[in-house]
């Protein structure tokens, strides 16, 4: 993006580049590129690399481990990470649960978890919708009952991100149920590998099983896994979901998709020209281009305000809502430039002799991969057309 930065800025953009050049391994980025599945351990390996450098948490504060990153510099390092096709961080640690603890967590989960957080210990995944309980979060039926010094937890979530791999769950659950379902709600920690909890994979549309159904039955939790107070669990949870949905809006993503988009572009001949000189799909990308500078820039803003000390409210309901679209739209021109390669089901007559490998340009079945899986970007973290209510009346007053 073209915007003016600092020399300090300029500087720090420089050394992450560095870094990138150096320590990003060759065989993670080029998955990364082709849109294919890192495993667990490729995923932690770069997250150890990052720790190691101490870049791993650049949202949080140095004296929690952190970098204590300026909203520019946090800008920067996701823009040239993207940029690289380094994998991204996972975020329900680092980008979710950590500024929880930061705020609400008492001092003892803040010394025992953030650490573990850092080094690897500990793969969190969040457990937050339901069946019943998607958008409309606050209906959730998940109960925890006190019980002398636990809690004991019975019921479902779904969609959960990775839960195949985590070894703890941070959970909203109903405490009270005989209030406003908004306050009758908890925020605890579980551990994944208490007895009670069940783990079944949802294969997705491009066939991965990247999110999971988690069963709960009379599963003892400590009640000093509870964050905070009782009941208070929605103001934690609100807390969370601006910063999920302030991420979701993924500038560097999008950045890094529309420069793949335009080479693909440049490679591919329609009618005996470019691609990219086909006037009807040079103004779509036009279009999108200009959306992302956009929305580029209002991210930088909410960021700003976010390092100033302001919790993002319905602007991060903003960006999720423009951030999703503007990917959705890179996933979809980027499936369209390769043209008949992105068949999610090649014929047998497109495939050719060598089977391990998929046909046309190597971009072609990460192309349709990611338009397949990147259809979720408008459901999680709160659907689109939740964000657009919120917009309507936190903004607009209606």
């Amino acid at each position: 993006m073209d915007m003016s930065f600092s020399p300090e800025d300029q500087a720090f953009r420089a050394e992450v580049r560095q870094f990138l050049r150096d320590r990003l391994p060759a065989r993670l980025s080029e998955k990364v590129r082709l849109h294919q599945e890192l495993t667990k351990d490729e995923i932690e390996e770069w997250h150890g690399v990052l720790n190691e450098k101490g870049w791993l948490a650049g949202n949080w504060p140095v004296e929690f481990g952190g970098a204590g990153w300026t909203a520019i510099q946090r800008h920067i390092f996701e823009e040239e990470s993207a940029l690289a096709h380094a994998p991204r961080i996972l975020p329900f640690g680092i980008a979710m649960l950590g500024p929880v603890l930061q705020k609400f967590g008492s001092k003892e989960q803040q010394e025992h978890y953030l650490p573990r957080i850092l080094n690897g210990q500990d793969w969190w995944c969040q457990g937050y919708s339901e069946p019943g309980a998607g958008s409309d979060l606050a209906s959730l039926k998940t109960t925890a009952v006190r019980d002398g010094d636990h809690y004991i937890v019975n019921g479902q979530k779904t969609w959960t991100t990775l839960g195949q791999h985590a070894n703890w769950i941070f959970c909203l659950v109903r405490t009270n149920s005989t209030v406003k379902a908004q306050e009758g709600i908890s925020f605890l920690l579980i551990d994944m590998t208490a007895p009670g909890i069940t783990v079944r994979p949802i294969v997705l549309l491009e066939g991965t099983p990247e999110v999971n159904e988690v069963f709960f039955d009379d599963v003892r939790v400590p009640v000093a896994n509870l964050v905070g107070e009782e009941n208070k669990g929605w103001t934690y949870a609100k807390y969370l979901l601006t910063h999920e949905r302030t991420n979701i809006a993924g500038v560097g993503f999008a950045t890094a998709g529309l420069a793949a988009l335009k080479r693909i572009a440049r490679a591919q001949v329609a009618n005996g020209r470019p691609l990219i000189e086909n006037p009807l799909f040079a103004a779509r990308l036009a279009e999108v281009e200009i959306d992302l500078m956009a929305m580029s820039t209002t991210n930088l803003r909410m960021l700003a305000q976010a390092a100033a000390g302001q919790v993002p409210g319905a602007e991060s309901s903003m960006l999720k809502l423009k951030g999703t679209q503007i990917r959705q739209a890179i996933n979809d021109l980027t499936r369209r430039a390769v043209g008949p390669w992105a068949l999610a089901f090649p014929s047998e007559a497109l495939e050719g002799a060598n089977d391990d490998a998929p046909p046309g340009p190597a971009e072609a079945a990460g192309a349709t991969r990611a338009y397949l899986n990147n259809r979720k970007l408008s459901i999680y973290g709160g659907s689109n057309e939740i964000q657009r209510g919120i917009i309507a009346k936190s903004l607009l007053g209606l």
